[in-house]
């Protein structure tokens, strides 16, 4: 009997070698079947991204091509970067100078030394760090915040226009911290990059780490940003307020403003606490400014404004240098462009009253 059934007639084998063939037949339809689906998930997918850099169009508005101050616009939606140019003779490996942006860039540094303890709150006290504060004659000092630092409000002496001198003090800090105070503590906003340096020696200070090292152990590296510079003052401390500036690619200013955007988290990994970005996005004390965005708000280093019914947390710098985070369209937008004071002024209205209106537009479409 097992011999009868190990060995099959003709017929069977027969049938058995169409079957065989049939299966293979089988087998290569279904296989064609599957690349034609793959084939065609692929085109969905190249669509939709060439659809995505073709939702932001302002090539060929006058203030875009015929601006030779412009040098960079990025734009990203749900953490996908949908449109990037550079201008007149920029790319993307330029470094460009942040200006004002190191402020906001500091801040995040600052939240991030309060995670990880090396500063109690943004309500300690200066005179922690800058202990000679104790004898100074104006008790008032004594009592000055890290916060009103960060919202313009310490009362500290302020360079006003005279950048250049204080660029020259020999020790700016110690400067700052020994004049006498313009105002009360607290009550008034007055632009200060002066006092804002103070924010980079405190981090020295309280963590054990220049500030340029501690940002590319907890901040930069993390967020995969290897090129960058960033210079000291004259007291040895890298600048905290931007008159001398860090110095970024646009893209990489980009993931800092989407970093904002996903309340900390970069690749899974959560690099600023959400505490501190909901601190610095809703921030408990703001003062009015009188240039950004119409009717702007400033605390702890980061401008706030309501554009038409949408909220926007913004970095500044002089010049045209701008990061917008735009959470309602889960949108980040980066500028730069020269720092000529000729120009400077010009360039920041014309980003704020015509390219800006109309990224939101199309980001909104």
């Amino acid at each position: 009997m097992p011999f009868l059934f190990t060995h099959l007639n003709p017929v069977d084998q027969s049938f058995n070698h169409v079957h065989q063939n049939l299966d293979k037949i089988i087998n290569i339809a279904a296989y064609i079947y599957s690349m034609k689906r793959i084939t065609l998930i692929l085109i969905v997918c190249l669509v939709s991204s060439l659809y995505s850099f073709a939702q932001i169009n302002v090539d060929t508005a006058g203030y875009i091509k015929n601006n030779p101050q412009l040098y960079s616009l990025i734009v990203s939606k749900n953490n996908k970067v949908i449109h990037q140019q550079y201008f007149n003779g920029q790319d993307s490996t330029t470094l460009f100078n942040d200006q004002s942006l190191t402020k906001s860039v500091t801040s995040l540094l600052i939240g991030i030394a309060i995670d990880k303890g090396y500063i109690k709150s943004v309500d300690e006290k200066v005179v922690d760090f800058f202990p000679e504060l104790k004898t100074d004659t104006d008790k008032r000092k004594q009592d000055i915040t890290i916060r009103q630092i960060m919202n313009q409000a310490s009362g500290f002496y302020h360079e006003g226009v005279n950048v250049g001198a204080f660029l020259y003090i020999p020790n700016p800090s110690d400067y700052v911290i020994k004049a006498p105070l313009v105002s009360e503590p607290g009550k008034i906003f007055h632009y200060n990059n002066a006092a804002t340096h103070l924010l980079s020696v405190i981090l020295t200070k309280s963590t054990g780490m220049d500030t340029r090292s501690f940002a590319q152990k907890f901040l930069f590296g993390p967020l995969g940003i290897t090129n960058f510079d960033w210079k000291k003052m004259k007291d040895g401390y890298y600048d905290g307020c931007g008159l001398l500036s860090i110095r970024l690619r646009s893209a990489d200013m980009l993931k800092i403003g989407n970093l904002v955007l996903n309340k900390g988290v970069y690749h899974h990994q959560q690099i600023v606490s959400a505490k501190w970005i909901t601190a610095i996005i809703n921030p408990e004390v703001t003062y009015k400014t009188e240039w950004g965005l119409d009717n702007s708000l400033y605390g702890l280093c980061w401008y706030h404004a309501d554009y038409q019914g949408t909220k926007i947390i913004y970095a500044l710098g002089w010049g045209g240098q701008f990061m917008f985070i735009i959470p309602s369209l889960k949108a980040v937008i980066v500028t730069n462009s020269g720092v000529a004071d000729a120009t400077a002024i010009k360039e920041a209205g014309v980003i704020t009253g015509k390219l800006f209106p109309e990224l939101v537009k199309q980001l909104k479409n």
